[in-house]
């Protein structure tokens, strides 16, 4: 039988090779940084690289000539709000992946996986056929305002619900929490079909929005919306981070330790329902971004969650800004749902994350 030393055992666990928090962490920014100035000059209608400047408002290009006019409108009326909104969408769906995840301690905890992002798309394509009918039609003026607030309510009733079929005298069965995810997650796609069923041509096209994913339809009121819910999702996560950590080692530990778990639980599903349903009504089901940017750095970092939750903000940004410059120039001047590029992208992915593991637990 052979023996491992520490050091050799620390290579293969993966210990030895994971950087500093702070080098991880401006690595992300500048990958960050990187994406969105990416995301700057391609699409459509490219802007090269030495006339952005002048777009963008820092340099008084005389040369730029009749173009700079065009790139203008393009950078500041459709690009720039795209960008801030795959961002912050990104952000959102990545921390609320790893708040689940933590939560019920276990690495398939997803808001998209258990059926959270169907039940806010459910909300929100109720909303549409709602506000577009002839009963509703008094509210049609503020079905930008209401969507959010519907998907951030289809969104908590699902936790809700998720939560009371799996928890029992103060305990939470995984197994059931995500078989039960499964259930809801059909019940809800089957409410939409329903609405796409009664839901004329119009209304077909929003709701078709949702059930793909776009980020097509993002602007400055969006990025309004979606700002205020990510600055107070940044701190509650500050907050609830230690509490999660020390969740872990399970509901009962974690009292003893001085942690009020049903106040953590509480927050975190109001916290997640909040991200998700935000992001939903943004850009639609956005599938893998939630499951795979935690589990993916949980191998680089560690899993300590005062790290884990805002390197899962920036890293979430970072692959939704890039999935979505893809996504509108891969099949350019049409544009691809975003959300089957990341599920086409994501799900192998996390395939392989998943072999890999299998091939460190049998060696």
């Amino acid at each position: 039988m052979t023996v491992l030393t520490d050091g050799s055992a620390k290579r293969r666990s993966g210990y030895a090779l994971r950087p500093p928090a702070s080098l991880t962490l401006i690595c992300l920014f500048a990958a960050l940084a990187g994406a969105a100035l990416i995301a700057l000059t391609v699409g459509a209608a490219g802007i090269p690289l030495a006339r952005l400047p002048a777009a963008l408002g820092l340099s008084g290009d005389a040369a730029a000539g009749p173009s700079l006019a065009r790139d203008q409108l393009v950078l500041w009326s459709i690009r720039i709000p795209r960008i801030g909104a795959a961002a912050m969408v990104g952000a959102l769906l990545a921390a609320s992946g790893a708040i689940m995840q933590g939560l019920f301690r276990n690495p398939l905890a997803d808001p998209a996986l258990v059926g959270v992002s169907s039940g806010g798309a459910l909300a929100a394509a109720a909303a549409i056929v709602f506000t577009d009918s002839q009963i509703g039609q008094n509210l049609r003026f503020m079905q930008h305002q209401l969507l959010p607030i519907a998907a951030f309510l289809g969104s908590l009733a699902t936790t809700v619900i998720l939560y009371s079929i799996a928890s029992r005298s103060g305990r939470t069965s995984i197994a059931i929490f995500l078989l039960a995810g499964i259930a809801i997650a059909a019940i809800a796609n089957a409410g939409i079909g329903l609405l796409v069923f009664i839901a004329d041509d119009r209304q077909l096209r929003d709701i078709t929005f949702w059930m793909l994913g776009s980020l097509s339809g993002a602007t400055w009121p969006k990025l309004a919306t979606l700002a205020p819910v990510l600055a107070i999702a940044a701190i509650a996560c500050l907050s609830i981070a230690r509490g999660l950590d020390v969740l872990v080692l399970g509901e009962a530990e974690a009292f003893h330790s001085g942690v009020d778990v049903e106040r953590l639980k509480r927050i975190s599903i109001v916290l997640v329902s909040a991200m998700t349903g935000v992001a939903v009504s943004v850009c639609g089901v956005v599938g893998f971004i939630g499951i795979v940017v935690p589990h993916l750095l949980r191998l680089v970092i560690g899993p300590a969650h005062r790290l884990l939750l805002p390197a899962s903000m920036l890293l979430g940004a970072v692959l939704l800004v890039g999935a979505d410059t893809l996504a509108r120039t891969i099949v350019a001047p049409a544009e691809m749902p975003i959300g089957i590029l990341t599920a086409a992208i994501g799900a192998p992915f996390f395939l392989g994350m998943l072999l890999r593991q299998r091939g460190l637990v049998s060696q």
